[in-house]
């Protein structure tokens, strides 16, 4: 099957923005707040499209923090560009080279222990204050992530705790494609099963994708 089709597939499928929410957070790690507005501007790009010197080929991920853009690739090709919000200056999100393995759908929040959270509660799947949407995507377990943001304003900024923040609906689909091509695949019918469940769904890639976070 073409990557062309495969991304396709994934456009077309369901929407997964009512997915309901149930993992606790592991780690104190970015734990994101619910608050947060965009700040700083962007930055020139050092990324060439989204090219990384010995970048690996196949499917994996290429993340600039300079530009606040995530780049999905397969081999040379940018699959998607999509915008995303990252670890403030106190809390930058941590360079280097990762593998994501684990994704977990419908996540809680537990706050961590940390002064910035000590008058918060835990949040249950799909509350209001939940600041995890949809799916966690995890790079450098047990603290740091990929998530969905209900805050989608702050993204293209320097706003968590250390995580990447995305749209909802980006962060699904980003999820299913890694799915696809991690050896982890699951039909429409597991989907929908899903989004009308309140039950966390962790999902172990058979092949890890490999990930790089840099200026």
């Amino acid at each position: 099957m073409s990557i062309q089709h495969s991304y396709s597939r994934l456009l077309m499928a369901p929407r997964l923005g009512a997915l309901a929410l149930a993992a606790v957070v592991a780690g104190a790690g970015c734990a994101s707040g619910t608050g947060g507005s965009a700040s700083g501007s962007l930055h020139p790009s050092r990324t060439a499209g989204g090219s990384w010197a010995g970048e690996p080929g196949g499917v994996h991920i290429n993340v600039s923090l300079n530009d606040r853009k995530l780049y999905l690739k397969d081999g040379n090709e940018v699959v998607q560009a999509y915008a995303i919000g990252i670890g403030k200056d106190a809390n930058p999100t941590p360079e280097g080279n990762y593998s994501v393995r684990r994704i977990v759908w419908n996540p809680s929040w537990t706050p961590p222990d940390a002064a910035w959270a000590a008058d918060k509660e835990p949040q249950p799947p799909g509350a209001p204050d939940n600041p995890m949407k949809v799916v966690k995507i995890y790079f450098n377990e047990p603290d740091y992530y990929i998530h969905g943001t209900g805050n989608v304003a702050t993204l293209g900024g320097a706003v968590s705790h250390g995580c990447l923040r995305m749209a909802p609906g980006d962060a699904a689909k980003l999820a299913r494609y890694l799915m696809e091509h991690g050896g982890a695949s699951r039909d429409a019918a597991w989907f929908q099963r899903v989004q009308g469940s309140n039950e966390t769904e962790t999902v172990t890639l058979s092949s890890s994708i490999p990930m790089h976070v840099a200026n």
